[in-house]
């Protein structure tokens, strides 16, 4: 979870809470001219206590506000994401909840999707395929539920990347895995050299879950965690998901990730320093990684950090080019709006425009935008940024991390029976037996 501006907790620290990270309560479509002034009303925005992050909102707020009757004003809530939520699900259940709500999609807003809390924005994207084609198609799809749109993309994009480091590897006589094949051959070739292949913060449980997530990604495809977060009975008994964990094991039993991961963290930079050090050749982790980096090991960053698309697994039926990880923060329009006409005006207006866009770059975000990838030069890590970008930018799809994904019971039992696996404690079977039974 790093503590740079763009880390995993900053990113998602209210997600795991779900349906209260979300908009609202009555179900109803959008109607109304989206490009229009709005009828005069002040539309209230809730977003995250974050300084940075704040005032680039501001900057979208400022300019929608100077030509519209309607207005937009921020609320800034609270930097504590659980508070966030806390006093979101109070409002939601107000007579006069935000109209604009920040928030994570899939299992943050899945509650309020289903009790008609939020507008529904499919017919004002398809009516208006400019604005759709506005954003990356894997990202905007990340905030579907149920095939219908209910976010608009309106922060930057956090893939999970495999980290390496290209100056121990170049001095190896390696190159990074193509394949999982591959993978399995580097974790037997840095082993036998007595480098431990991957970092791994297996302390903070949720680390290990991205492993799982690719694993399952590459052997069957995103439909695979889609069934299982849309409840479908029998989802958690996919082939995929014991092929993956029986993968989980192979690797532990490999070495791949030495043999104290378990006590190493992530958070206090155990698993970031190991890798920074030279003391582990990999390091599977979000792009937040970078900051870290930069940050804590400048030099190691400046000079040794590599990174590369997790690998292709043969005979996986997932596409090599789908990515996991947490696609972006969404901006989603309660159906109590005062005002949902200004809302979507404000959407559609502000979160492709190029002022904006400009103030995400420089702040480290990669936006989920199309047709930017001229002004990536002018992002902190303008290398990195457009190796994002192009990720995502090819990816048939993006799935977002399952711990925040699914509705709030599952976080628990998810990452503590993951947590057993990869201590050799529980088999693949026991894993999917605990999952199941989770209501």
């Amino acid at each position: 979870m790093g503590e740079t501006p763009l880390s995993r907790r900053t990113f998602l620290s209210a997600a795991a809470i779900t349906g209260l990270s979300a908009p609202l309560l009555s179900a109803c479509g959008t109607s109304g001219p989206a490009g229009g002034k709005g009828g005069g009303k002040t539309v209230q925005a809730w977003v995250l206590v974050d300084e940075a992050q704040n005032s680039v909102q501001k900057v979208a707020i400022d300019d929608f506000n100077k030509g519209s009757s309607g207005k937009v004003k921020l609320l800034p809530i609270s930097s504590d994401g659980e508070v966030y939520t806390d006093k979101l699900r109070v409002s939601m259940g107000s007579p006069n909840p935000p109209d604009l709500l920040f928030n994570w999609g899939a299992g943050s807003i899945r509650n309020y999707v289903q009790t008609g809390g939020l507008v529904d924005l499919s017919s004002q994207l398809n009516a208006d395929p400019t604005w759709k084609n506005s954003f990356l198609p894997s990202v905007l799809n990340a905030g579907q539920i149920d095939g219908k749109y209910y976010g608009i993309p309106m922060r930057g994009m956090q893939p999970v990347v495999l980290f390496y480091n290209k100056t121990l590897f170049a001095e190896q006589g390696q190159k990074p895995p193509a394949t999982y094949d591959d993978l399995l051959k580097l974790v037997d070739f840095f082993k036998s050299k007595k480098i431990q292949p991957f970092a791994l913060g297996g302390l903070d449980k949720w680390p290990e879950l991205m492993w799982l997530e690719y694993l399952v990604e590459r052997a069957g495809g995103p439909t695979v965690f889609a069934n299982i977060a849309a409840g479908r009975p029998g989802a958690w008994r996919d082939p995929a998901i014991t092929t993956a964990l029986g993968q989980i094991q192979d690797l532990v039993h490999r070495g791949a990730f030495g043999t104290n991961f378990n006590s190493v963290n992530y958070v206090n930079d155990g698993a970031g320093l190991l890798f920074a050090k030279g003391k582990a050749a990999m390091h599977l982790m979000g792009s937040w990684e970078i900051s870290n980096q930069v940050s804590r090991h400048r030099k190691f960053a400046d000079k040794d950090l590599g990174f590369a698309p997790f690998p292709s697994v043969t005979g996986g039926k997932g596409d090599p080019n789908a990515v996991v990880g947490n696609p972006t923060n969404y901006f989603s329009i309660s159906t109590k709006s005062v005002d949902k006409d200004a809302a979507i005006a404000f959407l559609k207006k502000e979160m492709a425009a190029p002022a904006y866009v400009d103030a995400l770059i420089k702040s480290g975000d990669v936006p989920a935008v199309t047709g930017i990838e001229a002004k990536l030069s002018a992002s902190p890590q303008p290398e990195f940024a457009r190796y994002v970008y192009q990720l995502v930018q090819k990816a048939p799809s993006f799935t977002l991390s399952w711990d925040q994904a699914l509705l709030p019971q599952f976080k628990t039992p998810l990452l503590a029976n993951l947590q057993k696996v990869f201590s050799g404690k529980q088999t693949p079977q026991q894993f999917v037996t605990a999952l199941e039974s989770v209501k």
